[in-house]
């Protein structure tokens, strides 16, 4: 399997796949080696976690370059997502005793009625290439808190971080069989999904989570899907700063070229305040610089996949087609590298596609709306259901519209924003189940329940 740089298109190393017997042996040995990890108190299992992190600290630099070269983000956003993983892991590992230890639920004279979370056992992580350390650590880091052993399978985009994370685990101190990574395509995805896992976890696109859940549903375990969305912001006329809400927004939709599942997709914007804040926004695109991803001050890098200029290509022309104007951008950048211009689309329509189907890139459509009840109905126009945000110096007007959104997650004044003390869940076709909290590290164990009568 080739790896390929998306700002050169050329070949920078060449792996070997996994194959059903290498994925057979690889489980045997997790399974073997999850007991005793299981049986090793929660304070040690923290301990190595702590070191792990520590780890991603001292080696970030070279993180940062492995992973830029293979996904393309710039050198500061790759430094960015280790940052923000160290800082998920404190406060998980702050917080696991808390959620992973005993519980007495009631106690009396002659009774105690307690609950042991037992771990699942041997779990999958497929995972994704737009943030390989966070939405791995979402997984794995409780995953191995609970007591379970790991295997990983990173995106075929994102293999040498895979890589990496492994050797980081070794070097933790953690025994070598309960976290090995699973090198390979799509194919080597679906070999997993025959195995017998005690439990699946799988972020990526709305399609392949579907697949994956009709695939392991008789197996009858555990299995959670963080998929795609199609996030919706609305910005309301009683805003007073409109240019900074640009500028926080423009970096909600094309941070990491607008390559993750809670970007900013579609925006809404009240017709009093919709000329000045395009105006501004465009302005603030324009100040952002394009260019390698190893040099320094670069917002925008190419494309992690070449088949997403396809995707992007084809709903801009279908916007224009309908009716939608280009602002700015629009086609593919002119060189090597998968890049794509920082596109803005205006007298866009609720039936064009960019307004409907996930872009996962740097393509944003703005509407200009009536008011708020307008503003709602658009936003909940969508199968997706992961985040939604609205701007208002109101906070019960906003906390009003964001109640109508079936949404997991919900920002007032702020947008494309994850926290570890809060679960992250999806709706619809963004998926199910949930991550960080205390939801997300209770997510890789299974609730026993005793009943204690006492002597």
């Amino acid at each position: 399997m080739e790896v390929i740089n998306p700002a050169t298109e050329e070949r920078i190393a060449t792996l070997t796949e996994d194959n059903a017997q290498s994925l057979r042996e690889k489980w045997q040995r997790l399974k073997a080696a999850q007991p005793a990890w299981q049986a090793r108190p929660l304070e040690e299992r923290i301990a190595v976690v702590k070191k792990f992190s520590e780890l991603l600290e001292a080696n970030s630099h070279t993180l940062s370059q492995v992973l830029t070269s293979e996904v393309g983000k710039p050198l500061s956003q790759s430094a960015n997502e280790i940052r923000g993983a160290i800082g998920r892991i404190s406060w998980l590992t702050a917080n696991a005793a808390k959620y992973l230890s005993d519980e007495v639920m009631n106690e009396t004279a002659d009774m105690e009625e307690r609950i042991v979370y037992e771990p699942l056992g041997v779990i999958a992580n497929i995972s994704a290439w737009n943030y390989p350390y966070l939405v791995g650590v979402n997984v794995f880091v409780p995953a191995l808190l609970a007591g379970n052993a790991v295997l990983y399978k990173p995106s075929e985009y994102a293999s040498l971080t895979g890589l990496e994370i492994e050797r980081l685990w070794k070097e933790a101190g953690l025994e070598a069989d309960l976290f090995l990574t699973a090198i390979g395509t799509g194919s080597v995805g679906a070999a997993i999904l025959d195995m017998p896992f005690n439990g699946y976890y799988f972020t990526g696109s709305y399609k392949t989570g579907q697949f994956i859940y009709n695939k392991v549903a008789a197996k009858m375990v555990p299995c959670q899907c963080e998929l795609g969305g199609k996030d919706p912001l609305y910005v309301a006329d009683d805003v007073a700063d409109i240019a900074a809400v640009a500028a926080a927004t423009a970096d909600g939709a094309f941070y990491n070229n607008g390559q993750s599942c809670c970007s900013v997709e579609r925006i809404y914007v009240h017709e009093n305040k919709y000329n000045a804040y395009v105006e501004a926004f465009v302005n603030e695109l324009r100040s952002w610089k394009t260019g390698a991803p190893t040099e320094e001050g670069v917002y925008f890098g190419p494309l992690t996949r070449k088949e997403q200029i396809a995707v992007l290509d084809a709903q801009v022309e279908d916007a224009v087609n309908k009716g939608a104007t280009i602002i700015t951008g629009g086609k593919k950048a002119v060189g090597k590298g998968y890049y794509f211009e920082p596109t803005v689309l205006t007298d866009v329509t609720a039936d064009m596609r960019v307004m409907k189907e996930e872009s996962f890139g740097p393509v944003i459509g703005i509407m200009k709306v009536k008011d708020d009840a307008d503003a709602i109905a658009q936003m909940k126009d969508t199968e997706y259901g992961l985040t939604a945000s609205v701007y208002s110096s109101d906070f019960k007007r906003a906390a009003a519209i964001l109640q109508q959104v079936d949404a997991g997650t919900g920002y007032w004044n702020c947008c494309d924003r994850v926290s570890a003390a809060l679960p992250w869940s999806g709706r619809k076709h963004s998926g199910f189940g949930a991550t960080l909290s205390h939801s997300g590290l209770r997510a890789f164990t299974r609730p026993k329940a005793y009943h204690l009568r006492k002597p």
